[in-house]
């Protein structure tokens, strides 16, 4: 349980900061998914922009505490 709350609290805050910069450049209203405009409401683009920069955030902070288990075992 504490490596999960390792990993997701930091990147839930980094999936939050990434979606806010993204959607400041961005209107989810003009944004185009395989040449056509997206259907979906703003708030469901902010969602799934929210929960894509957190998985994102997420696959990173994972692989970190990974790599730094495996270079803990490797010194040994």
């Amino acid at each position: 349980m504490r490596i999960a709350i390792l990993i997701l609290w930091p990147s839930f805050i980094v999936g939050g900061v990434g979606e806010v910069l993204f959607f400041t450049v961005f209107d989810p209203q003009e944004l185009y998914l395989f040449g056509e405009a997206t259907s979906l409401s703003r708030r469901a683009v902010y969602s799934v922009g929210f929960f894509l920069c957190w998985a994102f955030a997420a696959a990173s902070s994972a692989l970190t505490m990974f790599l730094a288990g495996t270079a803990k075992e490797a010194a040994r």
